[in-house]
């Protein structure tokens, strides 16, 4: 059984989905045993708790400097000794430690085609943006491995979505995490607990 761990800063609706594939048997061999957050408002630590599952808030605000926080997570991560780790809408850059301590152990969901609208600031509503403002007719969602870049690691999973005229930023989002996102993270932590990656 795969142990998983979900970091999240926001709504969870990856999380949400994820929690769905594993509760209706579409991701087998994998339980997610804790969730934790930078943000002790997340709507995302809500619904772990309405599932069950362990939450954990560590927030930088709570830490003298980012390299204490950044050992707070490394020890927490470490303490748990997770098989998988997966970044659902986690707004914080993770640290070299923590991949070189997990390596091709970490995932995350970013809501463009690799290698386009990715790297440092394209995060949130801003791949949206970014999106729209080049005019490109396809976009979709990527789930890759993490490395010590910023959206570089290796590709697991991609699935292109439609871009439509009239189409804002916000409406782009909901289509992308819909028709990609919410598909392609619990098809990839699947693939992942039964050893096809």
């Amino acid at each position: 059984m795969l142990k998983v761990v979900v970091l999240v800063s926001g709504g969870g609706t990856n999380l949400k989905a994820l929690m769905d594939a594993i509760d209706d048997g579409s991701v087998k061999n994998a339980r997610i045993v804790k969730v934790i957050s930078n943000n002790p408002n997340a709507y995302a630590l809500e619904r772990a708790k309405d599932r069950g599952i362990e939450t954990r808030v560590i927030s930088p605000k709570d830490f003298e400097s980012r390299g204490e926080f950044n050992n707070a997570l490394l020890n927490e991560l470490k303490d748990i000794a997770p098989d998988l780790i997966v970044l659902a809408g986690f707004m914080v850059v993770i640290p070299k430690e923590i991949v070189r301590e997990f390596p091709m152990k970490i995932i995350n969901i970013h809501p463009s085609l690799i290698p386009s609208f990715c790297g440092k600031g394209y995060y949130g509503l801003k791949v949206h943006e970014a999106a729209l403002e080049r005019g490109v007719k396809v976009t979709g969602a990527t789930v890759h491995y993490v490395d010590e870049g910023t959206d570089t690691g290796p590709i697991i999973l991609q699935k292109a979505v439609e871009v439509r005229a009239g189409d804002t930023p916000q409406v782009l989002q909901r289509r992308v995490m819909e028709e990609a996102e919410w598909k392609i993270l619990p098809l990839a932590v699947n693939m992942i607990a039964g050893g096809e990656l």
